[in-house]
């Protein structure tokens, strides 16, 4: 029995790094910019996953966070810091599986930047409210799934694919090496 991969008439995979898996990270990111945001992960008991929102990526591929700092999430980090994040940019791809160590800052100068009138919402006191804090996830493993040519050429191959009885997936996928 032939795998989908096989059957297809295109690669489907490919593997980036350094800035090319940078960039692509951070794109895949600002897109869907809400993720689980999984913590407890290699304690033994069950996961905690929120929806979380990435504020940024930096230039080396960390993914920046505010959080309370009387947090369930920050407490878990500080005791275990393995966290999972998974990204879904759309209903049909642009997903991002991200493994990595977190950490949490009280970092003045990142709060301010990250800062925006709505998290008064959560943190009442404004930008100097005592309680924010930064989580920045460093990536150790990610890996992406999405498509080549943007969702109308996808579908339109599905289509094409479902017509003639051949396997025209227009999926991309690989490891993300930031």
């Amino acid at each position: 029995m032939n795998s989908i991969n096989q059957n297809q008439p295109e690669d489907n995979h490919k593997d980036l790094g350094g800035a090319e898996a940078i960039k692509k990270l951070k794109d895949m990111v600002e897109d869907a910019k809400t993720c689980f945001f999984c913590s407890n992960i290699k304690t033994g008991i069950p996961v905690s996953a929120r929806p979380m929102t990435a504020q940024k990526v930096d230039e080396r591929g960390n993914l920046l966070f505010l959080s309370a700092n009387d947090s369930h999430l920050n407490k878990e980090i500080v005791d275990d810091p393995f966290v999972q994040l998974f990204f879904q940019g759309s209903k049909y791809s642009d997903y991002l599986n991200i493994y990595g160590l977190g950490s949490v800052s009280s970092d003045k100068a990142v709060i301010k930047e990250l800062w925006q009138p709505i998290y008064k919402t959560w943190f009442t006191e404004g930008e100097n409210d005592p309680r924010i804090s930064v989580i920045t996830v460093e990536p150790t493993e990610a890996y992406y799934w999405d498509n080549k040519h943007g969702n109308m050429v996808a579908f339109a191959k599905q289509l094409v694919g479902a017509m003639v009885g051949k396997t025209l997936d227009d999926s991309i996928e690989g490891k993300l090496e930031v």
